[in-house]
């Protein structure tokens, strides 16, 4: 089909991760994790001596692997490269951003929760209900 986003099929599709190391660490024990012939990680480990250049090398290095399907970001650590996930626009990876121990969730700064809010409101506005 036209449009659609492909994953290869002949391997399996990886989580990835950039988040604090509790929440790493417990989506590593469900099995996330995934370590390449190269010895390159699937995921981040975010800390308090962590650069935001770190980060974005990260999130761009997850973003265009094409065995990578979803890539999973503690909320926090999306506000400090808020630029970068916002202008990311492809279906796949998908990037979903997930609160962590010590940071709660905040609506209003998830990417994906604004741009649904946005589509809906269009799409309501193009229909002529308000």
């Amino acid at each position: 089909m036209a449009g659609r986003a492909f994953i290869p099929t002949k391997s399996s599709a990886l989580i990835a991760m950039i988040a604090d190391e509790d929440t790493v660490t417990g989506f590593l024990l469900a099995g996330v994790g995934n370590v390449d012939l190269r010895r390159k990680t699937n995921y981040l480990i975010v800390d308090s001596k962590t650069t935001v250049k770190q980060i974005e090398d990260a999130f761009k290095e997850f973003t265009t692997k094409d065995d990578i399907a979803i890539v999973l970001i503690s909320q926090y650590v999306a506000n400090m490269i808020r630029f970068l996930v916002d202008s990311y626009n492809k279906p796949i990876p998908a990037i979903l951003e997930i609160p962590s121990k010590d940071h709660p969730y905040d609506p209003t700064h998830d990417s994906v929760l604004s741009r649904v809010k946005y589509l809906f409101s269009a799409e309501s506005v193009a229909s002529g209900r308000r």
